[in-house]
Order: structure tokens, then C-alpha cells, then sequence
């Protein structure tokens, strides 16, 4: 993002603030009900080690979650090109499932999983792997019909077919799936921590909901959003790395 593109959002982020801050003084509002962005970076600092744990055990679980979800995504979104009479079955229940919210079903997974890891690293996967996996089965689908012919006429078989245009093919949709799965990440980590975590901000927040702490809840939402927005520039620099350099190539 350059520079002039950068300067209108921080600028409306900035008088947010301001603003936020001046209504507080002016208002006299009770700092348990809505801090003040001042109050909001005192609970931050004197809390910063708590946090830092908090904050480690949570990107550790986004990460392995967000992994697993794009391995599923991508292993779905192949079977179903390959497998057109699995698409046909699997597909539409695949999109009734995202009817279902994962935090109605979050109890269940911890009656049949328990409370390790495993329930958590399910709701990561299930909110990330269905955009990753639409994502790519589109841009598979998507491939040169003419191209297609070409190569068929030249011999190619259905694995050169695949490696040489469809896949490549698919790579800017599938990175358009892994952007919001990116972001989707972070809130499935911090859901399932809500199921029962020793460490991890989403267990940070129901702590502090009980005391009352908004401010302490300000900090999380904080680094939430942050962690939300790390891994998605992640995403992008991998994108700009594969995608935009396979066309420099």
C-alpha cells in the first residue's frame, strides 16, 4: 500500500480516536462502560507480559488452525474438479453446512473431542476451509477453453491438463480464498478458546467480561483485529511472491 493510499484511512483512524477520546473527557461516561482510548493503552501496558502469553498461545493455535483449514480447502476443492460426480453429491450440502453457525455447534464438538486441542483446531477448519476451497474450485473450473483444446490436441493427459493450466489458473482465485480465510482464522481461534483455554485471548476475554473490564476487553478486540491483519499481509506477500512473479516469469 503506498503512501497516498495509506494517508485517508490513518487520517479517519486518527480523528476516530479523538473523537473517542474527547467524548469521554466531555461526557464524564463511566470508564467501566466505555473507556477512553488513553485507559484503553494503560490497561494495555500494564498488563503487556499477561498479554504477550495471551497473545503467543493464540497465534500458535490461528496458525496451526489456518494450516489445517487451507490443506482441507485445497484438498476438497481438487477432489471435487477431478471427481465431477463427487462434486455433484458433495457440493450443495457443502454450501447448506455453512448455514449452520459454528458457535451452535462448538458445545458438541467438545462432547465428542474433549477439551484439548482437537475442538479447537475443528472450529478453525470449518470456518476457514469453505471459502479456500469455493475459492479454488473456481478458478479451476475457470481455465481457457481454447487453451484446453489446444493442449488436448497436443496430447497432453488429464495430470499435465491439471499442473500446466488449471492450477495455475486457479492460483489468483485461491489467494482471494485465503485472504478471507486469513481473516476468519483469528475469530475461529479466538471462539474456540471461548470453550475452555488455560492461555489464549479469547479465555483473556471471558476473564475480563466477568470483571467488568471494558477497557481490558478494548485491548483484546486490539490485538485480535491485529493478528487478523498480520496474517492477511502474510497471505498477500505470498500472493505477490507466487502469483505476480509466475507472471514476471
Amino acid at each position: 500500500m503506498t503512501f497516498r493510499k495509506a494517508l485517508p484511512p490513518a487520517v479517519t483512524l486518527i480523528l476516530v480516536i479523538a473523537g473517542w477520546q474527547l467524548y469521554t473527557v466531555v461526557s464524564g461516561i463511566d470508564t467501566w462502560l466505555l473507556p477512553s482510548p488513553v485507559d484503553i493503552w494503560d490497561a494495555a501496558t500494564a498488563q503487556n507480559e499477561t498479554l504477550l502469553d495471551h497473545t503467543l498461545a493464540t497465534t500458535e493455535l490461528t496458525l496451526y488452525g489456518f494450516g489445517a483449514g487451507v490443506a482441507t480447502g485445497l484438498l476438497v476443492a481438487v477432489l471435487l474438479h477431478l471427481i465431477p460426480l463427487l462434486r455433484a453429491a458433495v457440493y450443495p450440502l457443502l454450501v447448506i453446512s455453512q448455514n449452520v453457525p459454528v458457535i451452535a455447534i462448538a458445545p458438541l464438538l467438545v462432547v465428542w473431542l474433549g477439551f484439548g486441542l482437537a475442538p479447537k483446531l475443528v472450529v478453525i477448519i470449518l470456518v476457514c476451509f469453505f471459502p479456500v476451497a469455493v475459492a479454488t474450485l473456481d478458478g479451476l473450473r475457470r481455465s481457457d477453453p481454447l487453451i484446453t483444446d489446444y493442449l488436448l490436441m497436443s496430447g497432453a493427459n488429464r495430470r499435465q491438463l491439471f499442473t500446466k493450466l488449471q492450477w495455475p489458473h486457479a492460483l489468483p482465485t485461491m489467494f482471494s480464498g485465503l485472504k478471507i480465510a486469513a481473516t476468519y482464522s483469528v475469530f475461529g481461534a479466538v471462539i474456540s478458546e471461548w470453550l475452555g483455554a488455560e492461555k489464549g485471548i479469547g479465555q483473556y476475554m471471558m476473564i475480563q467480561k466477568s470483571a467488568f473490564r471494558a477497557d481490558r476487553m478494548f485491548v483484546a478486540i486490539g490485538i485480535v483485529i491485529t493478528l487478523a491483519l498480520v496474517v492477511f499481509g502474510l497471505v498477500v506477500l505470498l500472493e505477490k511472491l507466487t502469483v505476480k512473479g509466475r507472471r514476471r516469469d
